[in-house]
């Protein structure tokens, strides 16, 4: 039985510093203001609003993709949206392979993606970074990808798999 997992986070260097630079100008108007005219808001006020500033920003730290394949089919993940794994059984799978996507042309971006507002015929995908994926073409018409950084991995485990949805068609 062989088994792959995976876990992914926005820790991209570029999108880290994106997030300070954005946090950067508020705080400096918010500080700017107060500097002028201390009298516009108490420190307590000053402090609440910094706080909240900066943990609305880092709640995008917070996501995580994580997924696994075994035995059973494709096990995903991302929280905070899901708490518990989605499970897609292999039986329930037309096609399933790796392969090269556009995030931004595909999907519009990295997160939660797709669906009817985004090129309803591409699907939806899940992915964090990058532009390798699990593509799934579901017996039901939809599709599915999931991102990966860990491609040869996924292929040598999809390999091992294949042979259970020819089994199950």
């Amino acid at each position: 039985m062989r088994i792959f997992k995976e876990e992914q986070r926005f820790n991209q260097l570029w999108l880290i510093i994106l997030m300070m630079v954005s946090l950067l100008v508020p705080i400096a108007i918010i500080i700017g203001t107060y500097i002028k005219d201390p009298s516009s808001f108490s420190v307590m006020e000053l402090v609440l609003l910094i706080s909240i500033i900066v943990l609305a920003s880092a709640f995008i730290f917070l996501f995580k993709l994580t997924s696994r394949i075994d035995e059973n089919g494709i096990h995903y993940k991302f929280f905070p949206f899901h708490f518990k794994f989605k499970t897609i059984k292999w039986n329930e799978i037309n096609n399933i392979y790796v392969r090269k996507y556009d995030a931004l042309s595909e999907y519009g971006g990295w997160g939660f993606k797709g669906g009817p507002l985004w090129k309803k015929s591409k699907g939806r995908a899940i992915n964090v970074a990058g532009d390798i994926g699990i593509q799934l073409e579901l017996k039901n018409g939809k599709k599915l990808l999931i991102g990966t950084q860990k491609k040869d991995e996924a292929e040598s485990v999809l390999a091992t798999y294949k042979t259970k949805i020819n089994d199950n068609v």
